[in-house]
């Protein structure tokens, strides 16, 4: 397969030192405009959303042999490309987003490049969405996402790979919560006995909420920020805290929303009123029996570059979830190999990529025949 590490490097310094945090909208579009100006050089038909979402469609399709999906979002302030830019030493590059995911960016358009050069994509529907807003829970992406996943047969997502044999098939589903609580304030020390603290049900929410932990359930509930009152002397009227849940099934989320629930309407400091939002949700990435008929095919083809496949379970979320949640066979973490996410140690290992390039043309290949979720 035709492949050039050197054009992909000077490619990928580019996008690295655009910084494109979540929030960080010209950056976005930057990456954007980069990625639409090479899916028209292939023939591609491109669209660029008002949220700056991409869609790259190698021709004029209802429907998709394959929906390629990554996010050109990274969790990096502005500024960050500045002060540590792309670099490269030794066997890694380095940089704000390197690995996740602009590699996988770079890697999925190098792929469908070099497919239609030597004619691999006759015959394929191949559709491209690059989200503008994954490292903060894709919710202005996910209605595209889930639109295109319905028209598709497969969604390979092109999140980094711990090693360059590993693929991702569970991931844990997340649910936020913001829970606000609401007192009586009163002097604490000339008239307690008027006020209703709502730190200390807080307090209390914090501690039952510990319990649900359950770790060979795969449930986590962390209580990940607390505020309230104003001062010692005050019965704290105000009080906040902002919960992160991570599930493997819906019946242990719902156990964790009917604690919410009875928590929220019995309270234990009489006179304090919860409010409780759930901020965001991903279901979970569970393998259907379709998604294991599409790991038959990936393990063959494994098989002849010699990779021993390692189908890898994760706790963090990707748009994955949103797929796989639909029912469409989906495989997560078809990126290059890559390590530290989100820290200014992360790198991306060079001698992965033409092997996980390859790895990536042989799967869309075998989307072909696939009889996948998509009507026909």
């Amino acid at each position: 397969m035709s492949f050039s590490l050197d054009q992909y490097l000077q490619d990928l310094e580019l996008i690295v030192n655009i910084d494109s945090g979540s929030k960080n909208s010209k950056g976005i579009n930057q990456v954007a405009d980069f990625f639409i100006e090479r899916y028209q050089r292939l023939g591609y038909l491109t669209e660029k959303t008002t949220n700056a979402n991409l869609m790259a469609v190698n021709g004029d399709y209802d429907n998709y042999d394959v929906l390629l999906i990554g996010h050109m979002d990274t969790v990096f302030p502005e500024g960050t490309a500045v002060e540590r830019p792309f670099r490269i030493s030794g066997n890694r590059a380095y940089g704000p987003g390197v690995a996740d995911m602009k590699s996988g960016l770079l890697l999925m358009y190098y792929s469908l490049k070099a497919m239609q050069e030597e004619g691999l994509d006759r015959d394929l529907a191949i559709c491209v969405v690059l989200n503008s807003d994954e490292e903060i829970g894709s919710k202005k992406s996910i209605p595209l996402i889930k639109e295109l996943a319905q028209k598709s047969k497969v969604a390979l997502v092109l999140e980094g790979a711990r090693n360059v044999a590993s693929l991702v098939l569970e991931r844990k589903g997340i649910a936020g919560y913001h829970l606000n609580f609401t007192g009586i304030a009163a002097h604490a020390g000339v008239e307690p006995e008027k006020g209703a603290s709502a730190v200390v049900e807080l307090a209390h929410w914090v501690s039952e909420l510990n319990e649900l932990n359950d770790l060979a359930a795969g449930t986590t509930v962390n209580v990940g920020v607390i505020e309230g009152g104003t001062a010692a002397n005050v019965i704290a009227e105000q009080a906040r805290a902002t919960v992160d849940l991570r599930f493997k099934t819906e019946a242990a989320r719902e156990k964790v929303e009917t604690v919410m629930e009875d928590l929220k309407n019995n309270p234990r400091v009489k006179g304090v009123n919860v409010e409780v939002i759930r901020h965001g949700i991903r279901p979970a990435m569970n393998p259907s029996a379709e998604t294991m008929r599409l790991v038959e095919r990936v393990q063959e083809i494994g098989q002849r570059l010699k990779l021993d496949l390692n189908w890898i379970a994760s706790g963090g979320g990707s748009d994955a979830n949103t797929t796989a949640g639909l029912g469409i066979p989906t495989i997560d973490g078809l990126g290059p190999v890559g390590a530290n996410p989100h820290s200014k140690n992360e790198y991306l290992e060079l001698d992965s990529v033409k092997l996980r390039s390859t790895f990536l043309t042989e799967i869309i290949s075998a989307c072909r025949d696939f009889k996948g979720k998509r009507p026909e």
